[in-house]
């Protein structure tokens, strides 16, 4: 089975513009994140929107597509870059271009999920622990995901799920049930990428603003791979800041 990886990064971003040629430890951030995945698939190309972002990946000698300005998303622009880039790949992974801390376990789950040849479309997951705090598993904007026996998920929320009846919301609720966070890196069988950016939104989509319940609410089925390894992405110039002290204190990334 072959692997392409596709990373979408685009330079008009609200709270961060131009958040992929920001510098991290002395090289840009899309450049981070190209060379963390780069060598673990057949294939790695930034899909951008900007000619920009474009002359930097061809500066560090990466693999760039250039896409249109109006996608919506992530995984539209992947689709239209797996389109343009063309050959005879099984498997598209979507790393988003403001990670550059992924990890190389992190690639290879999502790999391993399509060990099954029914599976569709895969993601992560990572268990929130107690140390973390209620409050962690509260933050709406950190989606939670309850999984089946099967490894594919039920359902995607930014609410608390699942719901422990008959005690105080707290950090009791650890001892009754698993919280998952939603780790945002996809994987998708190429004709069912296809299939999924032909869709309209979905009414759990537009409600909870989570794509990925469009691809539930019309059937599709999501495994999910459970990792313990903790994404540190990058929204803000703040966050730019916190990236700087955790690449300091994992000089692996250095």
């Amino acid at each position: 089975m072959k692997f392409i990886a596709i990373i979408p990064a685009r330079y008009a971003s609200t709270r961060f513009p131009a958040k992929p040629l920001a510098i991290l430890a002395g090289k840009t951030v899309i450049q981070r994140v190209y060379e963390q995945v780069n060598g673990l698939v057949d294939k790695a190309v930034v899909a951008t929107d900007d000619e920009r972002i474009a002359e930097e990946v061809r500066s560090f000698g990466g693999e760039v597509v250039l896409t249109r300005t109006d996608h919506k998303s992530g995984t539209d622009r992947c689709c239209e870059a797996m389109e343009k880039v063309g050959g005879d790949y099984h498997v598209v992974i979507n790393v988003q271009g403001d990670e550059p801390f992924i990890r190389t376990q992190q690639i290879e789950a999502l790999k391993e999920c399509f060990l099954d040849a029914d599976v569709q479309i895969a993601t992560l997951v990572k268990p929130f622990a107690k140390e973390d705090g209620f409050a962690a598993v509260q933050n709406p904007n950190s989606p939670k995901v309850v999984v089946g026996n099967d490894g594919r998920a039920l359902y995607f929320s930014r609410s608390v799920i699942p719901f422990v009846r008959g005690i105080d919301p707290g950090d009791g609720w650890f001892d009754k049930a698993t919280f998952y966070k939603h780790i945002g890196v996809y994987a998708y069988k190429c004709e069912v990428l296809k299939e999924i950016t032909s869709l309209p939104q979905s009414s759990l989509e537009l409600a909870e603003s989570l794509e990925q319940l469009r691809w539930l609410q019309n059937g599709y089925r999501i495994k999910v791979g459970v990792t313990n390894i903790e994404t540190v992405g990058i929204d803000t110039p703040e966050d730019l800041l916190k990236a700087e002290d955790y690449i300091n204190a994992h000089p692996e990334f250095l």
